[in-house]
């Protein structure tokens, strides 16, 4: 945004910087001091994850409150699967075998329960191969750890022994593969390295984005996971996390480090150079950073309780980010002082700075029906597949092959049919309370389930909360992922018996009412976020067409994003690339999520461009050479932050849940778009046909008087490509 140089912003910055360059060794102490705190109670108490899905005001929500009236039961389990290629398990030797396993699972600490493996139980398979035991947990399913996990796999030494097959199951197989690789990160840090590299010419300065973006990464993370022992955080709130403090880390300092050294270089002190640039740069990192957290605020209205948690860590990690961009660079920088250039580099760069950016404008700018239709065409294509995007839920079965997860989801759907992996809970509430499972109603109940189509089987009835409450487990004949189980949770809402009202609850019956609610609550999320972000945008810059037209930029590059999901995920364009083994559904939040971020990610830039853009228009009143002048000084930069946020982002298509796969590759598509199509094209080519129009403003009658000076400066544009004072 375009800001006077006795804005509150500038001079409350001003004063920040000023403060961190007198004291850099008091904020460094500061700084790491609440990094050990932080990283030391990790260490010490753990961070603990939950996926389990919450939906207040659902009927999921409803059966499942009704089910827990009995209480006492365990606070979690799991299963130990357990399987033999040939023969069965309840041959007399592996029956014993199980039963000695059983014993020694039982001794395992916060294991408070075993059921063995049992066909009247319904807990080995037809053919006998497949069975699983079920443990029962003392511990919150946050609280089941890895080591929790290996401890009851161990524990499993005796079947093995006798040359059965174990694999944990359920919350055990996901403790199981907690942690995983960090190939997704390294990837990103190491283009983002070379990217830097190439942009600043010196190992010392590329290094400090990264020094500064890792250090406050590990402080917001290890936040996120210490608030994991008071409210339910989702294992993919952690990889959404680094994914956006990664970017956004590198990008702030990028900015900010890019001013800093522009201003050294026309000989500004060192310390004056960063007090300047913390005016001015810092400015507008703090609005770039509130776009964001802005934004994933919008995500409130959804009315889902992961959204809002996935919004409010990826927005601590976005603040921890701007703290650190403008408190602990700035001291970071104030002590290295001149030694900041050091270790050069004899990089080849192109002299012509930022003039190759202003070709691209003048080809824009003197045709631009051209350039925006093709812009437009190019968008178009791009955003077409989302016409069929379609909101679904995944499950263990699109896990990466030879997973715990994946392996027990397989060996158990083999075993006992798909539907065993996403069973469904029906609880009714009977009135009058019922005097036992005898009663007529329940009968009917069960009869009425087990003819609904898509049922395989009905588990017996159970009763609790004095007979008011009735329980019965409904195997599907579908996987959880298949359409047709949430077809079918619809079908058995409709069960009617007289004295009984049915409720559908269940992991899989709450994630078909997740992709509902998103679906309901999409439009009003997008109102408030494009809502909100006008305004900001229109009270920055005081241009509503401005204003108006920024958001619809971010809308057309986030639509994109959207096409492309659709045809690598929904449609299997290309997914093997992926690391998948075929097309998956696109998880029902996840376009609701993207679109929070993206819309504040991608305002970024645009704010970036619009200020110099603005800045050029106020000193010379000529629209034109305005856009000129703003692309060419922006262009280097931008580019070179738009490549580092681009590159970290796909390099989390290679993490193994396909949910982080789908947030890495539409994050980086999206600023892709936004970096080469949106701003190279079509926003040029949009201002050009607007004209003066852009900077209209109620009340406003005349263009602004070139301001005496600014206009020979902004010749310089070209060389500098820093960010625009804001």
């Amino acid at each position: 945004m375009h800001a006077r140089t006795d804005g509150w912003t500038h001079r409350t910055l001003e004063r920040l910087g000023g403060w961190c360059v007198r004291r850099p060794w008091r904020v460094l102490a500061t700084w790491l001091l609440v990094a050990v705190a932080l990283v030391g109670g990790v260490a010490a108490f753990g961070r603990p994850v939950d996926n389990d899905v919450a939906l207040p005001g659902s009927d999921a929500q409803l059966a499942r409150d009704l089910g827990e009236r009995d209480g006492g039961g365990p606070a979690s389990s799991g299963q130990v699967v357990v399987r033999v290629d040939a023969g069965r398990l309840d041959e007399p030797d592996r029956r014993a075998a199980l039963e000695r396993a059983a014993a020694a699972l039982a001794e395992v600490e916060h294991v408070i329960r075993v059921d063995g493996v049992d066909a009247r139980a319904g807990t080995l398979s037809p053919d006998g191969r497949t069975g699983y035991l079920t443990v029962r947990l003392d511990v919150r399913v946050r609280d089941v750890d890895k080591a929790l996990s290996r401890a009851v796999l161990d524990a499993a030494k005796p079947a093995r022994d006798a040359g059965v097959e174990t694999t944990p199951g359920g919350v055990l197989a996901t403790a199981a593969e907690r942690g995983g690789s960090h190939t997704a990160e390294a990837v990103g840090l190491l283009v983002a390295a070379v990217v830097l590299l190439f942009a600043f010419g010196g190992l010392v300065a590329a290094a400090v984005p990264l020094v500064t973006a890792l250090f406050t990464l590990g402080c917001a993370l290890a936040t996120v996971g210490l608030a994991g022992h008071l409210v339910a955080v989702p294992s993919v709130a952690g990889n959404l996390a680094t994914m956006i403090g990664l970017g956004v880390g590198i990008d702030y300092a990028l900015f900010l480090i890019t001013r800093y050294r522009a201003l050294r270089a026309v000989g500004t002190p060192t310390d004056e150079a960063l007090v300047a640039a913390m005016g001015t740069a810092g400015a507008a990192v703090v609005f770039a950073g509130g776009t964001v957290v802005i934004a994933l605020g919008g995500l409130a209205v959804a009315g889902v309780p992961i959204l809002g948690t996935l919004g409010w860590t990826a927005g601590l990690v976005v603040v921890v980010a701007v703290l650190g961009a403008v408190t602990l660079l700035p001291a970071l920088l104030a002590v290295l002082g001149p030694r900041l250039d050091a270790l050069p580099l004899r990089l080849r760069r192109r002299a012509d700075g930022g003039t190759g950016w202003a070709r691209q404008a003048e080809r824009v700018t003197r045709r631009p029906w051209r350039w925006a239709l093709l812009a437009a065409a190019l968008l178009a294509v791009l955003a077409a597949p989302a016409a069929t995007l379609s909101l679904g839920q995944l499950d263990a079965g699109d896990d990466p092959p030879g997973s715990a997860t994946r392996t027990s989801f397989d060996l158990l759907a083999e075993g006992f049919g798909p539907g065993v992996n996403g069973p469904l809970s029906v609880v009714a509430a009977v009135d009058p309370p019922a005097a036992g499972t005898a009663d007529p109603r329940l009968a009917e109940l069960t009869r009425e389930l087990a003819a609904t189509p898509g049922v395989a089987s009905v588990a017996p009835v159970r009763l609790a909360d004095g007979g008011r409450v009735a329980t019965a487990g409904v195997q599907p004949d579908t996987g959880p992922s298949d359409p047709a189980t949430a077809a079918l949770v619809a079908d058995l809402r409709d069960v009617r018996v007289g004295g009984v009202q049915v409720h559908v609850g269940g992991a899989t019956a709450t994630r078909a009412d997740l992709a509902d609610r998103v679906r309901d609550r999409m439009p009003w999320v997008i109102a408030v976020v494009v809502g909100l972000s006008t305004v900001l945008l229109y009270v920055a810059f005081r241009a509503p067409v401005v204003a108006v037209k920024a958001a619809v930029m971010n809308l057309v590059s986030i639509g994109a994003a959207y096409g492309v999901l659709t045809a690598v995920f929904s449609w299997g364009w290309g997914v093997e690339l992926t690391g998948l083994s075929g097309p998956v559904p696109v998880e029902s939040y996840v376009p609701m999520m993207l679109f929070a971020l993206l819309f504040g990610l991608s305002m970024d830039y645009e704010v970036f461009l619009l200020s110099a853009v603005q800045e050029a228009w106020r000193a010379t009143g000529d629209n034109r050479a305005a856009v000129r002048a703003g692309l060419a000084g922006t262009g280097r930069v931008i580019t070179s932050a738009a490549l580092i946020m681009v590159t970290v982002f796909a390099g989390f298509v290679l993490h193994t849940d396909p949910v982080i796969k789908m947030f890495g590759l539409g994050m980086a598509v999206a600023v892709a778009v936004d970096a080469t199509v949106v701003r190279g094209l079509l926003v040029p080519a949009t201002m050009a046909l607007l004209g003066r129009a852009n900077w209209w403003h109620p009340g406003r009658r005349r263009r602004p008087a070139p301001e005496p000076g600014k206009a020979d400066a902004l010749a310089g544009l070209s060389s500098n490509s820093q960010p625009p004072v804001v």
